[in-house]
Parts: structure tokens; sequence; C-alpha cells
């Protein structure tokens, strides 16, 4: 009997954390699963899922920079996949893909359960407005924040995202160089790949930070350094890195393949326990 095969797509990969999550879960399950990590560029992406595909592969969990395009690739979507125009799980259905976006149930789990953050009537600033940021905002609208204020280098791109979620005066867009003109936020949200690379330097205006204000990073790892020390310096209450969102996007992708949602709070402790390891061993 062949082991159901299982993958995480993204450009770069190498990093990921999803093959040792998975494992884990499907180990605390007594399910048997090969699950591994592929790296593909935006032009392979679609030939690399078809090849997954005709190799047995069932189902997937699709990273940056690929989940609108995984999006359009999918027979059916789920409707906050729908919602957000972008996929980060893909399940084999017959000869086609469905999709699905467990990204922001994700992050509301982290923040409201693991870290207990009351989300509602809270402003909320998204930087960003790929694929990350068109995942997390239609769950943080549904989590009874008070306001969502997209911001983006692309300006189109921020107003597309606000477009998308249909609900004006509630959800506007900002430009990204006048940003100290929005007042203050109790949540920040960096969905942008902007910390990612030697030396890099996030800057924002300090203006944005009450004393209130929690700073979440969707990246996890080096990739969360630069906003976080931002975030650190410029006084916020609270900084948070991805890493708890990403356990708990994926224990969502695991219960639609397995049917089963596994616990998640050993995996992510032993997360944190070797992210330190390896800072130390630095």
């Amino acid at each position: 009997m062949s082991v159901a095969r299982y993958a995480v797509f993204g450009h770069p990969i190498a990093h990921s954390q999803s093959p040792r999550i998975q494992a884990a879960f499907a180990k605390a399950q007594g399910i048997e699963i090969d699950y591994r990590a592929i790296d593909a560029t935006p032009q392979d992406f679609a030939a690399a899922l078809d090849a997954f595909a005709a190799d047995g592969g069932v189902g997937a969990n699709v990273t940056l920079p690929h989940k609108e395009a995984a999006f359009a690739l999918c027979a059916t979507t789920t409707s906050r996949a729908q919602r957000a125009g972008a996929v980060n799980t893909l399940l084999r259905k017959g000869e086609r893909w469905h999709g699905d976006n467990t990204d922001g149930i994700g992050l509301v789990r982290d923040l409201t359960g693991r870290n207990g953050l009351d989300l509602r009537g809270r402003r909320v600033l998204l930087l960003g407005a790929g694929g990350a940021a068109r995942g997390v905002a239609p769950a943080l609208l549904d989590a009874g924040i008070l306001e969502l204020v997209v911001a983006n280098r692309t300006p189109e791109r921020a107003d597309a995202l606000v477009d998308a979620m249909s609900e004006p005066g509630r959800v506007i867009s900002a430009y990204w160089d006048a940003l100290r003109e929005q007042g203050d936020f109790e949540l920040i949200i960096n969905a942008t790949s902007a910390g990612r690379g030697d030396g890099a330097v996030f800057s924002l205006p300090l203006s944005l930070v009450n004393s209130l204000t929690t700073a979440v990073d969707l990246n996890y790892g080096e990739a969360a350094i630069p906003f976080l020390a931002w975030a650190r310096a410029a006084g916020c209450r609270n900084e948070f890195d991805g890493l708890g969102m990403l356990v708990e996007q994926a224990a969502e992708s695991f219960q639609q393949w397995h049917g089963v949602r596994p616990e998640t709070d050993a995996v992510y402790a032993a997360l944190r326990e070797r992210a330190a390891t390896l800072v130390t061993a630095d």
C-alpha cells in the first residue's frame, strides 16, 4: 500500500517548517504520510503542481509567492478562499484541485487563543496586499475588528484588496509614504517580504503605535527580525512572529486532508525550543 503524498510549494522553500509540522501531526495521529518541500519558481509552479499530481500527490500547502496563482488553478474553492482570492491549501478531488485558505483562521486562532488577544473593536494596519495579506484580511474582519487599513508600495494592489473585501468605509487603502497621516493602531500586521535579505531594515513612523499596539509579522525566523526589531524600538506592547499562525493554519490543512484536527501546543513548543537552540548555536 503506497503512502499518501503531500507537499509544500514555495520559492524559496528550504526554510519551511511545514514538513516538520505535518510529520509531527501525522505521528501523533498514527497516520503515515510522505510530505516534502518543493521549490518552484512562479514560471514553473503550474507545471510542478501538475507533475506532483501525476506522481500521486493528493494534498499540498502553498506559500510565497504562489497563493494567488494556486487560486487560479483550482476547479473549486471554499468561500473564504474566494473572498481572499488566494489559496494556501490544496486537496485533490478526482482529476482537479480544490482550494482553501487557512491562513486567516490560523492567524486569528494564534492571536486570540494562544496569545489571548481580543480583536474586537481594534484598528488594524495591514502592510502588504499580496497572497498573504489577502489570506488574513477576511478572517480579521470576521473576528470583529473596527477598521482595516491596507498599505502597499504598489497602491493599485492595495485598492484591489480593499475592493475584494466589499466593505467600504471599514476597509480602506492608504499610501505607504503617507502612513503617518493615518493615526495609530492597536494591531499592525506585516504581510510583506520586506524583511528578507541580508541587512534588511524595516522603517515605519513611530506615530502608528499607541500603548496597546500589538505587532505581528506573518513571516517567521530571520525574515521576521527587521519588522519585530522596529516594533520593539517603537514601544509596541506585544510583538509576535508568524510561527504560531504557521502551526495553526497547518492544523486546519491537516484536518481537511485527514478528517481530524491535531493538537498544536506541543508542536508549537517544540518549534520554539528548536528555534531558540539554533539562535544559541549561532
